[in-house]
């Protein structure tokens, strides 16, 4: 049965069980303010020993700076977790980024990654943010959870996140 919860600072170490490998039939990228669909067809393996590491420091480079982190268990097993960054972000300062939100392979598409971002959100409310902002992968499944789940391509590019990873899809979601 899976169980959610706040997730700590030690939890970082848990980030390991997850399998973000999956199969990437599309990929999108951005033009002129449109999202175009390109064909991909290969395999996305999970994460090397370096990009763990750098995904349990950015885990925890949020926590330590006040973010907030929300995880799906079944048993001791981290099934899937999404980070909410704390620095508010846009002109009018009143976003805050999901900054990481995965779900392993097995266990996606059973709702825990709609109860995660239900948390999120509800967490960014409570912060008085009033869009969720979301640099998402460009694969076909994570745009697609995103859009269905409200996102919508933003007009304003976050600089910083775009530098970060120019090739991610920057959509908002209006709390």
């Amino acid at each position: 049965m899976i169980r959610y919860r706040t997730m700590t600072m030690e939890d970082a170490e848990f980030i390991a069980h997850i399998d973000r490998s999956e199969y990437i039939e599309k990929v999108y990228r951005t033009e002129g303010g449109r999202i175009q669909e390109i064909q991909a067809g290969h395999e996305c393996p999970t994460w090397d020993l370096p990009d763990l590491e750098e995904l349990k420091a950015r885990f925890r480079e949020q926590l330590r700076g006040g973010g907030y982190a929300y995880g799906a268990f079944d048993g001791t097993r981290l099934a899937g977790f999404g980070v909410l960054g704390s620095k508010f972000r846009g002109k009018n300062l009143n976003q805050l980024q999901v900054d990481l939100m995965y779900v392993s392979r097995v266990y996606r598409r059973q709702g825990i990654g709609r109860t995660i971002m239900d948390e999120v959100k509800r967490e960014a409310i409570s912060r008085r943010a009033e869009y969720l902002y979301v640099s998402s992968t460009e694969t076909q499944s994570a745009v697609q959870f995103y859009t269905h789940y409200g996102s919508r391509l933003t007009a304003e590019v976050e600089e910083e996140l775009y530098q970060l990873e120019p090739e991610d899809i920057h959509m908002m979601i209006k709390l």
